[in-house]
């Protein structure tokens, strides 16, 4: 029997999740890749990944998949990594350049625009390149590893995560596992695909191993351990919660009422054959 084939994100935020896949024998049942989060969504879709830790958005446009339960990349405050930045007040900006690297965050953009901030604006897809961005528009969007490098004083910028707490009250969901539904044999084998994965991030946040991740992920990020070690302990949440969930389905909501997504298909889960509706 073929080995799974996983899809993974080459971002700080994935590594506690990738932890035993990287530092334990499990890789012998997986070959695993790594991308940015639009390309994980793309190779789910065309087939050419069976597991995948995708974008949230990328849920709503992908069939037949299911989630592997209790595990994402979330935020319940600021998460530092998923910013608005602005060469003017955001009030006043009049075009935005999004990044093209994540789906999830470019709806929650024009979530926050559109709702929150007078409107939606002139959008433009490009590349993470911030001065080409600016040079181009009056604010972009960064995420990921890039904006964690942002010297923030330069500009004036927005916390997306930290912006939709503030408006809702709720945590935000980034992205998370999902599986083809034909990867999957039985609910033995389900159950034990989440179990893998599960211990994988519970390893990954023991406090010596994310020691040893931000040892490692500092000087290429041009970071301190400690900013590295907070990012993780602090900003991200990595657990699939009630909290999340509610979220979820609010973003899910926002977005396919602005027009930025679509209407979202149930929430199907690996491990239960409960549902749960976007509605």
């Amino acid at each position: 029997m073929r080995r799974l084939r996983i899809s993974a994100i080459s971002y700080l935020n994935t590594a506690p999740l990738m932890w035993d896949f990287e530092h334990q024998d499990v890789t012998r049942d997986f070959e695993i890749s790594y991308t940015i989060p639009s390309g994980c969504a793309r190779a789910l879709q065309d087939g050419t990944a069976d597991i995948g830790i995708i974008p949230a958005a990328a849920y709503t446009t992908i069939p037949n998949l299911v989630i592997l339960p209790v595990i994402a990349i979330a935020a319940k405050k600021a998460v530092r990594s998923i910013l608005l930045v602005s060469k003017v007040p955001l009030e006043e900006a009049k075009s935005v350049a999004l990044d093209t690297s994540s789906m999830t965050s470019v709806a929650l953009a024009k979530v926050v625009f559109a709702k929150w901030l007078g409107g939606p604006r002139d959008y433009t897809p490009m590349p993470p390149e911030l001065d080409r961005m600016l040079a181009t528009c009056d604010a972009a969007l960064l995420i990921g590893d890039p904006a964690l490098q942002l010297d923030r004083s330069r500009y004036v910028t927005l916390d997306l995560a930290e912006e939709w707490n503030k408006r809702t009250g709720k945590s935000f969901v980034f992205a998370f596992w999902a599986v083809r539904r034909d990867a999957i044999r039985d609910d033995q084998h389900a159950a034990e695909l989440t179990r893998i994965f599960r211990n994988s991030r519970d390893n990954g946040l023991r406090p010596q191993n994310l020691a040893q991740i931000a040892f490692e992920w500092a000087p290429r990020l041009a970071l301190t351990e400690q900013e590295v070690f907070d990012y993780l302990t602090r900003n991200i949440h990595y657990e699939l919660d009630t909290d999340c969930l509610e979220g979820l389905q609010l973003y899910y909501q926002y977005a396919s009422e602005i027009g930025a997504l679509p209407r979202p298909p149930q929430l199907q889960f690996a491990c239960s054959s409960s549902k749960i509706s976007a509605d």
